[in-house]
């Protein structure tokens, strides 16, 4: 599989409150990117509004980080997504499909307790590169 190699951009989130990950990593051809939050990164908070303003967030933290890794959100093969409440499956996936293209990735979505910081969503992507 050879070497992991961190990815880091100033264009995504720093990891949150200094937790022990990375925004990404790069390792056999792949790259791992954490879960995003809603998160603005120059502000630092969760995006004003609701889902669809978090999403779109989301999707832009995820493709920074990707851009990064010398990749794109048209390479991603697999996503986690992670809600607060199902009820918002139907705007976050409008917003999800806009961001992404056919064939469309693998995908798992499950809906959770909590997020930190009152975010909505989450989510972590795998890509080719």
């Amino acid at each position: 599989m050879g070497e992991k190699q961190p990815v880091r951009t100033e264009s995504a989130p720093a990891p949150f409150q200094g937790a022990p990950y990375s925004q990404g990593i790069v390792a056999g051809g792949l790259v791992f990117v954490s879960g995003q939050l809603g998160i603005d990164p120059e502000g630092g908070h969760v995006v004003q509004g609701g889902i669809v303003e978090q999403t779109e967030q989301v999707m832009r933290n995820l493709s920074a980080i990707l851009q990064e890794a010398g990749s794109s959100l048209d390479d991603v093969v697999m996503t986690s997504i992670f809600l607060v409440d199902l009820d918002d499956f139907p705007a976050m996936n409008e917003v999800y499909a806009r961001h992404l293209s056919e064939p469309y990735p693998a995908r798992a979505t499950v809906q959770i307790a909590a997020l930190p910081s009152g975010a909505r969503i989450e989510v972590a992507v795998v890509a080719h590169r």
